[in-house]
């Protein structure tokens, strides 16, 4: 029996990073009435430093705000890219 590798399932397929601010990108294949189609979804956090650990937060201060934007706004043009391709082989 294989065994499923969690981890690579839970990769981001994108991410984009201004300073400590990231927007990941993941998507998820599923079965609908029409076929197979994939989901995608974005994930924004800020890395921080906690004395020798690092952290991860989804909240954002007023000066981190424009990167979070930015991040959204880049990961929300790599999905719409993504939604336009139509494959012709179908």
């Amino acid at each position: 029996m294989a065994k499923s590798n969690k981890s690579e399932s839970n990769k981001p397929e994108q991410v984009y990073r201004i300073g400590f601010v990231s927007a990941s990108v993941f998507a998820r294949d599923v079965e609908t009435d029409g076929g197979k189609r994939t989901l995608r979804s974005v994930n924004v956090q800020k890395r921080y430093k906690d004395g020798d650990d690092t952290k991860y937060t989804s909240s954002f201060g007023l000066g981190e705000l424009p990167q979070a934007i930015r991040c959204l706004q880049l990961a929300q043009a790599y999905i719409e890219g993504h939604e336009a391709e139509v494959n012709l082989d179908d």
